[in-house]
C-alpha cells in the first residue's frame, strides 16, 4: 500500500468509533485529504493533540481506497492553543478553516495552503484585529479560486474608477451605467479598506475606523456566501466587536 508524507493544516475532525477520528486536512502538495487517525482519542495517544483544528503538522499517510490512514504526525506549528484562548480569534479561525474546506478539493494548490497557514499564524500572534484578518483571508482565498472582486474599475465594463456602487452578483464595484436600481453605495473609506485587505496593505487596514470595518465586514460576508453558494455556519458566530489588535487589548 503506497505511503506518502505531507505538511498539513487540520481543518476539522469527526469521531469514529470509540477511539478513532476522521481528520480533514489541507495539505501542501496533495490538496484536501480525509484520513483516519486511529486511537487518537485515547489518553495515551502519541499524536492525538497534533491533529486538532488549526494545527500544522508533518503527517505520514497510508493511501486507502476511500480514506487514507494517518501513521505518524509531527507538529510543525502549534497555533491551536493561542487561537482557542481568544474568542474573537477562535471564531475567525473557524470561519477560515470552513472556507478552506469548501474551496479546496483534491486539486487545490499550494497558494491556498500557504494563505491559510499565514492567516492562522497571524491570528495566533495577534498581529491584527481578528475580524480584519478574517476578512483579508476571505477576499484573498476567493481571489485565488477565481472570484477576485474589483474595488476600483467597473467589474462589468472595465470603466476606470473610482465607483461607489457595489453589486455582489456582478463581482464588485460597477459604474452608474450598469448599476441596478437600489444598488448599495459604499463610501471612499470602506472601499479603501476593502482594497487594503485584498492587497495586504496592513498599515491602511489597521488605521481604519470602526464604521468602515463594520461596513467592509458586511460586504465581505455577502460576497463570500454568494460565491460559495451556501452559507458558512461559522461566519454567523464570528465576534466582530473585537476590532482592535489583541496585543492592544491586553496592554
Amino acid at each position: 500500500m503506497p505511503v506518502y508524507r505531507d505538511d498539513c493544516v487540520v481543518l476539522r475532525t469527526h469521531k469514529l468509533g470509540e477511539a478513532d477520528r476522521i481528520v480533514t486536512m489541507l495539505t501542501r502538495q496533495h490538496g484536501k485529504v480525509r484520513a483516519v487517525a486511529r486511537g487518537v482519542r485515547r489518553t495515551g495517544s502519541k499524536f492525538g493533540a497534533r491533529l486538532e483544528p488549526f494545527m500544522v503538522a508533518d503527517v505520514q499517510f497510508y493511501e486507502g481506497r476511500s480514506l487514507d490512514t494517518v501513521t505518524q504526525a509531527e507538529t510543525i506549528s502549534s497555533y491551536g492553543a493561542a487561537i482557542t484562548a481568544d474568542y474573537a480569534s477562535y471564531t475567525a479561525a473557524s470561519a477560515m478553516v470552513e472556507t478552506a474546506d469548501k474551496l479546496s478539493e483534491a486539486e487545490a494548490g499550494l497558494p491556498q495552503y500557504l494563505l491559510l497557514v499565514g492567516a492562522l499564524r497571524s491570528l495566533s500572534r495577534g498581529e491584527h484585529g481578528a475580524s480584519l484578518t478574517l476578512d483579508s483571508y476571505l477576499l484573498r482565498a476567493l481571489s485565488m479560486a477565481g472570484w477576485a472582486p474589483s474595488f476600483h474599475d467597473c467589474a462589468v465594463t472595465g470603466e476606470p474608477g473610482p465607483h461607489s456602487a457595489f453589486v455582489v452578483q456582478l463581482g464588485g464595484v460597477v459604474s452608474d451605467s450598469v448599476a441596478p436600481p437600489g444598488t448599495i453605495r459604499l463610501d471612499e473609506q470602506t472601499i479603501g479598506l476593502l482594497s487594503a485587505l485584498l492587497t495586504g496593505d496592513w498599515a491602511r487596514a489597521d488605521a481604519a475606523d470602526q464604521a468602515s470595518r463594520s461596513k467592509a465586514s458586511g460586504v465581505v460576508s455577502a460576497y463570500t456566501q454568494w460565491h460559495l453558494e451556501r452559507g458558512l455556519r461559522s461566519l454567523e458566530h464570528v465576534d466582530r466587536s473585537a476590532q482592535k489588535q489583541r496585543r492592544e487589548a491586553v496592554s
